[in-house]
C-alpha cells in the first residue's frame, strides 16, 4: 500500500476565502495529489474530522472562542505540521479588528460577545500553538498553498 500524505483543512473565524481558493486550487491539482494526499478532515469536501495520524493540519482563521481554542489546541496535538493559511490565521486580520475598538464600542458589542461565548479579543493561531509553515493572502495565494502542499508531499515520502 503506498504512502499518502494525511491532510486536514480547518477553518475558525473568517470569510472562508481561503476555503475557496482551496477549492479553486483543486481544479487544477486534484489529478496531481489524488494518490498522494487524503483529506482525512475537510468539511468543504465532507470529510468527517478524523485527527488520528494526522502529517499536515492547514488552518485558516483567526480564534475569537473557547470552542475554537479548544479544536485548534486538539488539532496541534494530534498534527505532525500545522499550516497557517491567509491573513486571519497569521495575524489575526481582518478579523480581530474588533481588538482596536474604543471603550463605548466595546462596551456596546459586550452583550453579543457574552451570547455567542467569545473571547475578549480575536487572535492569531501562532498565538496558541506552534506554526510550521504559512500561506499569506486573503485569500491564499494560490502558488504558494501549492508549494507548500508539494514540499510536504516530499518531506512525509509521498511518491
Amino acid at each position: 500500500m503506498e504512502r499518502k500524505l494525511k491532510a486536514g483543512l480547518f477553518s475558525f473565524t473568517g470569510d472562508e476565502g481561503c476555503v475557496i481558493t482551496f477549492l479553486e486550487i483543486l481544479n487544477y491539482k486534484l489529478k496531481d495529489w489524488n494518490g498522494r494526499v487524503e483529506w482525512q478532515a475537510a468539511r468543504v469536501l465532507r470529510k468527517k474530522s478524523s485527527l488520528e495520524g494526522l502529517d499536515v493540519a492547514f488552518v485558516e482563521g483567526a480564534i475569537s472562542n473557547e470552542k475554537e481554542l479548544e479544536k485548534l489546541m486538539e488539532i496541534r496535538k494530534n498534527a505532525k505540521k500545522v499550516v497557517a493559511i491567509g491573513t486571519c490565521a497569521i495575524n489575526g486580520s481582518p478579523s480581530n479588528h474588533r481588538n482596536s475598538f474604543d471603550e463605548d464600542k466595546k462596551r456596546e458589542i459586550k452583550h453579543i460577545l457574552k451570547r455567542f461565548n467569545h473571547m475578549p479579543s480575536v487572535e492569531p493561531i501562532g498565538k496558541y500553538v506552534k506554526v510550521d509553515a504559512e500561506v499569506p493572502g486573503c485569500p491564499i495565494i494560490e502558488q504558494k498553498f501549492v508549494e507548500v502542499m508539494e514540499q510536504y508531499i516530499k518531506e512525509f515520502g509521498v511518491e
